[in-house]
């Protein structure tokens, strides 16, 4: 059963892709980030209500430590499926599981619970360059900014699904998590939306 509702969560993620790249000539990507952070929050927000739990924590750094480093990964994949095609971005997106690798694989080597695995660097090294070989045919010199943001928001998203593991261990229920990371979306668009006359040109979608 859990390997049905991970298929459709990606579904629902490549949907959600769609939606972006369709939205970005109405709308900037703040107003992207915003939308969906409100649409996610009030959802939450009932689904907790109807089932009786609670949406307060003890935890509240932990959770503004997560919501951050994902809606900066979540706005950098939105703003470069507006620069990129859909497909490049989202490829480029997906290489989250190949960053938490690296994470945890150095973090346990520099630890020192384990030694340096040259088959598993290798076969990191590999992934990368598949995807640089898949992607070489697409990227033009004029998309290089789309596609750096969307190979950062494949590496910050791998932090922020660390952080949400580590949540889990500590007692947080998911739908808590997901609450304060679309709370967060709200207040991170409303700000960005507001600070974008400020933002390099590179980095408006208008």
């Amino acid at each position: 059963m859990q390997s049905l509702w991970m298929l459709l969560a990606t579904f629902l993620f490549a949907l959600m892709g769609v939606c972006v790249k369709l939205a970005a000539d109405l709308y900037s990507t703040s107003e992207i980030v915003m939308y969906r952070g409100l649409v996610g929050m009030v959802l939450i927000y009932g689904l907790t209500h109807l089932r009786g739990g609670t949406l307060a924590t003890n935890l509240p750094w932990s959770h503004f430590g997560r919501s951050a480093v994902g809606i900066v990964a979540l706005w950098m994949w939105f703003h470069s499926i507006s620069l990129l095609p859909l497909a490049t971005s989202m490829t480029l997106n997906y290489t989250a599981p190949i960053w938490m690798a690296i994470i945890l694989f150095a973090a346990s080597w520099w630890q020192g619970r384990s030694r340096f695995e040259w088959r598993l660097a290798l076969a990191i090294l590999t992934s990368f360059l598949g995807i640089t070989l898949l992607l070489r045919p697409t990227i033009q010199l004029d998309q290089w900014v789309g596609g750096v943001l969307a190979l950062s928001s494949g590496m910050l998203s791998s932090l922020a699904y660390l952080q949400v593991r580590r949540l889990g261990r500590l007692g947080e229920p998911e739908y808590r998590v997901v609450f304060y990371f679309s709370l967060t979306g709200v207040i991170a668009g409303i700000l960005a939306g507001l600070a974008s006359p400020l933002l390099p040109s590179v980095l408006q979608s208008h």
